[in-house]
């Protein structure tokens, strides 16, 4: 997933949506809480956070990580091989 855009919105029960929408119009929708008084930056922020703990919790077929840098790894452990899709 390439990301193209990110967008805020804030509904009227005070609810922020962050919207991560990629190059092929795959979007990740993360509902955030508005606890406490927040601008959209910080809403992105907290959102970004809660997508990385997910990452690392669903790691080994829903097992832990074996360490920090398995749950920051996108997986590709083979020096020889570029990983897949990345972009500049």
């Amino acid at each position: 997933m390439h990301l193209t855009d990110t967008t805020v919105s804030r509904d009227a029960i005070d609810r922020w949506t962050v919207r991560f929408i990629s190059d092929d119009g795959d979007e990740v929708c993360v509902t955030v809480a508005a606890a406490q008084e927040l601008d959209a930056e910080s809403v992105v922020d907290r959102a970004r956070t809660m997508l990385v703990q997910l990452t690392a919790f669903g790691t080994r077929g829903g097992g832990r990580s074996a360490n920090a840098y398995d749950a920051a790894s996108n997986g590709n452990f083979d020096d020889d091989e570029p990983i897949m899709d990345t972009r500049h």
